[in-house]
């Protein structure tokens, strides 16, 4: 994945589902980035993403702005969830968006709350 210095991922696909894992910022210089790479991941499929940001130093008003219009997305025929640290947790609660985004303390965790195909 080509993001920005501050923030770097890698991707992988296991089966109805897009493990993205990310490291770094997301904020308003990265937030462009990362933008454009989840809609290349949403176009493209799996339904299901799954955002592992446990590797995240920061995130900003803007790097929230991306999540949520994204789990708006992804909810028509898939879904978001977002693998936290207590950083982003704190930051998401701040903003009383706990209830919005699927946050999840591991990957397995979220890999297990994926909705299966019928």
């Amino acid at each position: 994945m080509n993001l920005t210095v501050s923030l770097r991922g890698s991707q992988e696909v296991r089966g109805a589902c897009r493990i993205v894992h990310l490291t770094g910022q997301l904020d308003s210089f990265s937030e462009p980035s990362f933008r454009k790479e989840m809609n290349q991941f949403v176009e493209q499929g799996p339904p299901h993403i799954i955002l592992d940001m446990k590797a995240i130093d920061f995130l900003d008003s803007s790097g929230l702005g991306v999540l949520v219009q994204f789990a708006k997305k992804l909810s028509e025929s898939g879904s978001l969830q977002v693998v936290s640290n207590p950083r982003v947790t704190q930051t998401v609660k701040l903003v009383r968006l706990e209830k919005f985004l699927a946050l999840q303390k591991s990957l397995e965790d979220a890999l297990a709350n994926v909705p299966q195909a019928d």
